[in-house]
């Protein structure tokens, strides 16, 4: 279920840090991290392109309250969201990379679907 896990965080900085990983995401495209955040980042970076598609300024409103550059923002709304006008859902897609060095986590690396 969506949105459930803690990931070993107080919940203010578990909701920066997802809202960080994002913004980096829909700013670069993919971003590499542990399988257990990049499953909730796609939950968030689902529903932010679901908001791009509706193209309102209510869901322009509700986009900057979330993602944290006005840029990103921006591209959401021109160069992303349209990309995805005729398909429903399914933007993201998670890599299993393999256990870190360090201390063994799973890595995955999620990209936006071309």
């Amino acid at each position: 279920m969506p949105g459930t896990r803690k990931l070993g965080r107080a919940t203010d900085h578990r909701k920066a840090m997802l809202r960080g990983l994002v913004t980096y995401l829909l700013e670069h495209g993919q971003v590499e991290t542990t399988l257990a955040r990049a499953k909730e980042v796609r939950s968030m970076a689902e529903k932010m392109i679901t908001l791009g598609k509706k193209n309102t300024l209510a869901s322009r409103r509700m986009a900057l309250a979330y993602i944290t550059k006005e840029d990103v923002v921006k591209k959401l709304f021109d160069q992303i969201a349209p990309q995805y006008a005729d398909r429903n859902g399914g933007y993201t897609t998670i890599y299993r990379l393999g256990p870190r060095r360090g201390d063994a986590a799973e890595m995955a690396l999620i990209k936006l679907v071309d």
